[in-house]
């Protein structure tokens, strides 16, 4: 290894140390990682500008903005309230359309944004029932990852991975989308057992859910209106986005710009709603993974990689498939998508077909998160709602559900990729 490689490999290991250790924020870490590599001189600004997925930035901050100005009309508390009337107050059938509720949401929205909508009703609605929240709070925690795996902008990595390999809304739902439905009822009946058997509530009190005004949760009924017709408009866009050969991000922007125009929010409010951390974060990211892809590094575990498994693509495939998901279940997996993706890309450069590598990548990835409290953000952020009202959720309470919901789901992934690409 001559210097550069050695600058750009110790400079993206501190930085996945300092996100691991989190004692450094991991946006600082990673905008740090960026600009010493910048004053080592591994990169040139223009290089490391030139690594920066600016398409994936821009599908993050489109939706971003698009979710706070729909968030502002009263619909996702609105459908809540309508799903816990249809289950007529049974604590089974709330948790289980909860539950479906929050995987559908999470395919179209960031997990995070997910959770914080329907996390807060599913305990105020447990608490009308008198019941714990958290086994319905662990069922959304699972169901907003394995949702968010089933489209092109439903998780983070699956953006990256887009982006990058050119794979469209509809490849990712026709290729992502049946494993999820097979996951989705694998992880229903077995919450049913978990769970579901034990759930047991007073008449009264589900009359008491029944008593709910889902009409008073709406707080602007012609921003709600705008939101419904533009949610149909922005799906339809992510739908057809490659046959009309307009990018992912245009879509995404264009509908943030037309949601901010008709939504007549309060502009600055709608703007801080961006998690900007995240966005810098990426940023910072792709050029530190940059510095690898500049230095020759990524095409030199790409060779090793398929060395290892003789250039067999059905090994290399369930090797990436159980990697990220053992990898991403205690540590963030956007850094190893980030990571992964330059390698793959170095493989089809040397004639391999890798489509079956990416769909082992975007499953492996985003099913992984699930594993631990720690593995996704949505499962932090969901855990902290939880602890704020009373219901702390521990590591080792969701380490027992969750990293089993986890291998299952790996499994059926497995079984799913073999037949799908033998």
């Amino acid at each position: 290894m001559d210097t550069m490689q050695i600058l750009s490999v110790a400079v993206f290991l501190l930085v996945i140390v300092a996100i691991i250790s989190e004692k450094v924020h991991r946006t600082i870490a990673a905008v740090a990682g960026g600009v010493i590599l910048v004053i080592l001189r591994v990169l040139t600004v223009d290089e490391a500008v030139s690594y920066i997925d600016f398409s994936t930035i821009g599908v993050l901050i489109g939706m971003m903005l698009f979710v706070a100005v729909v968030r502002n009309s009263g619909l996702f508390e609105y459908v809540a309230i309508k799903a816990a009337k249809v289950a007529k107050g049974n604590p089974w059938r709330i948790m289980l359309l909860f539950t479906i509720l929050t995987a559908m949401l999470s395919a179209f929205l960031d997990n995070v944004t997910t959770v914080l909508l329907v996390g807060p009703m599913a305990i105020a609605i447990t608490g009308i029932l008198g019941i714990d929240p958290v086994p319905f709070l662990l069922a959304q925690i699972l169901a907003s990852n394995i949702g968010g795996t089933a489209t092109l902008i439903g998780d983070p990595p699956n953006i990256m991975i887009g982006s990058q390999a050119g794979l469209s809304f509809m490849q990712f739902v026709t290729n992502t989308g049946p494993a999820v439905v097979c996951i989705m009822i694998a992880l229903s009946i077995s919450f049913y057992f978990i769970f579901g058997r034990k759930l047991l509530v007073e008449p009264e009190k589900m009359a008491a859910v029944m008593q709910l005004d889902e009409d008073k949760a709406i707080k602007d009924r012609p921003l709600l209106i705008k939101s419904v017709v533009m949610i149909v408009v922005v799906v339809l866009g992510f739908v057809f986005h490659s046959s009309l050969g307009v990018d992912s991000c245009v879509i995404a922007l264009a509908s943030a710009t037309i949601m901010m125009l008709i939504g007549k929010q309060e502009t600055e409010e709608i703007i801080l709603g961006v998690e900007w951390s995240t966005i810098l974060f990426f940023t910072g990211l792709f050029v530190v993974v940059g510095g690898l892809q500049q230095t020759g590094i990524i095409t030199a575990l790409g060779s090793a990689l398929v060395e290892v498994t003789g250039g067999n693509a059905m090994l290399l495939m369930l090797l990436i498939l159980w990697g990220s998901a053992l990898f991403s279940s205690v540590l963030d997996n956007i850094p190893f998508v980030a990571t992964m993706i330059p390698l793959i890309l170095a493989m089809q450069a040397d004639g391999m077909d890798v489509t079956a590598l990416w769909w082992a990548l975007s499953l492996g990835a985003c099913l992984g998160g699930n594993g631990t409290l720690i593995g996704a953000s949505a499962n932090v952020v969901l855990s902290g709602i939880s602890a704020k009202h009373g219901h702390p959720i521990t590591f080792m309470r969701y380490l027992k559900v969750g990293y089993p919901m986890m291998l299952l789901s790996v499994v059926i992934s497995t079984v799913y990729l073999l037949i799908r690409f033998h």
